[in-house]
């Protein structure tokens, strides 16, 4: 395990430090402390980082309730990968195709922008611990860009052409723009807590729900028990993303009670484009209601947490 002076900001704990524990604890060391070298960067931390509306003495608090290491990242991932590949695409409705057609293709940068949330997220919190679980997260996000893509291209076996247009309607179709709005302004969201709680409490509980549940049902009753099986699997991942969410939360209100309000209107702002964005997609699945359970669920979500209205 090491000697006492190895982990000395452990020592406190009583017992061995676990490889959780080890591996991020007090990574940060301009957090507090400042950077060694005065550059311009300097001050976007001081702003966005310390200067964050958000609160705590110390984020050190934090504890990924799964607490995810790299190395139990991996292993758990392969896993999950190794469970998803060497299934057939089963043959499929032409109506739902077109459906999908719609769907997959433009949410290749719909996740792709929440990958980019999450790893600012990442590189500006305030904690190691923080900046691992969105960093892991953002990997996540990308491992759903992966698999979506992967099932275009398996339909495009069948349906030459299918997916071509995905970066022509995440610009131009009117069911895509609150979509693609919400991700760009997300992405010029600089305080690092409003950025955590646009993503983490607002876009992704909504999105996650929709395309993860919604659409994972409407999958298994069309027949594509393939995309309903790789639908679970990430949301299996979602499910890990709102966990260590919930654990940020109640550090935040615990650390100072002016937090509950400054996320409370953070929750609200954001919820209305969160969802015009859903209910714009929930027309393109089809069936109705399938946006509207979403956001209940992310807001019942939201409500429990004590961030919603």
């Amino acid at each position: 395990m090491g000697s006492l002076s190895t982990y000395w900001h452990l020592a406190d704990l009583g017992r061995p430090p676990t490889d959780y524990e080890i591996a991020t604890s007090r990574l940060l060391y301009h957090v507090g402390r400042g950077f060694e070298v005065d550059v311009p960067l300097a001050d976007w931390y001081r702003r966005h980082q310390a200067g964050s509306a958000l609160r705590c003495d110390d984020w050190e608090r934090f504890h990924d309730p799964r607490q995810t290491t790299y190395a139990a990242y991996v292993a758990g991932r392969a896993a999950s990968e190794e469970a998803l590949d060497g299934g057939a695409p089963p043959a499929l409705a032409a109506d739902w195709v077109r459906v999908l057609a719609q769907l997959l293709p433009p949410a290749l940068y719909l996740f792709h922008g929440l990958q980019m949330v999450s790893a600012y997220v990442g590189q500006m919190a305030p904690s190691g611990r923080l900046t691992i679980a969105a960093a892991l997260q953002a990997a996540d996000e990308m491992r759903a860009v992966e698999r979506l893509a992967r099932r275009t291209a398996a339909l495009r076996s069948a349906e030459p052409g299918l997916g071509r247009d995905g970066k022509s309607r995440w610009q131009t179709d009117p069911a895509w723009q609150p979509a693609r709005r919400l991700i760009e302004t997300m992405l010029v969201t600089y305080d690092w807590g409003e950025a955590f709680a646009a993503a983490n409490l607002c876009a992704k509980p909504a999105l996650d729900a929709f395309f993860w549940q919604q659409l994972r049902e409407l999958a298994q009753h069309r027949g594509d028990a393939l995309l309903g099986a790789t639908f679970a699997s990430l949301a299996e991942d979602a499910a890990w993303h709102r966990a260590w969410s919930e654990a940020l939360v109640a550090v935040a209100f615990q650390a100072d009670a002016a937090n509950r309000d400054t996320l409370a209107e953070w929750v609200a702002k954001w919820n209305r484009p969160v969802h015009e964005a859903v209910r714009a997609l929930g027309r393109l699945a089809g069936p109705a209601g399938a946006a509207e359970a979403a956001i209940e669920q992310a807001s019942a979500w939201q409500r429990r947490l004590e961030v919603g209205r």
